[in-house]
């Protein structure tokens, strides 16, 4: 392969790209929208209007103070960004904004395959 060519991508015909809130705006739009609890996360969601210029799906995550220090923070985030790798680009809807934050103990310490069935039902009883 040569050094510019792209690496191939190991997703299936339906799968979207995903890109990653950065702005603190489009947080604070997803707070405001539809919210679904699940036992190791909280998933904020929000579709896009129309002039917004972003394609895809966007998603973002966050951890509070409450969650640990530091080390029990980025843990919990590093598990919440891998089921989003794995499931949003399936699961997900273009043009929409996902925030998943962690949650005290649960995050760090849930099952990581019940993770991702909790991701998959939240984001359809987002999208019913």
């Amino acid at each position: 392969m040569a050094p510019d060519t792209p690496p191939p991508t190991e997703t299936s015909p339906g799968a979207f790209s995903v890109s990653i809130l950065r702005n603190r705006a489009d947080f604070l739009k997803a707070a405001r929208a539809r919210r679904v609890h699940a036992p190791a996360f909280l998933l904020q969601a929000r579709e896009r209007a129309s002039d917004e210029a972003a394609q895809g799906i966007r998603v973002g995550f966050t951890c509070s103070k409450k969650v640990g220090n530091a080390v029990a923070r980025n843990r919990a985030k590093r598990r919440l960004r891998e089921i989003a790798r794995l499931v949003l680009p399936l699961e997900g809807r273009p043009g929409w904004d996902y925030v998943l934050i962690g949650r005290k103990d649960e995050t760090a310490s849930r099952d990581f395959a019940a993770m991702q069935q909790d991701l998959v039902r939240a984001l359809r009883k987002v999208h019913a």
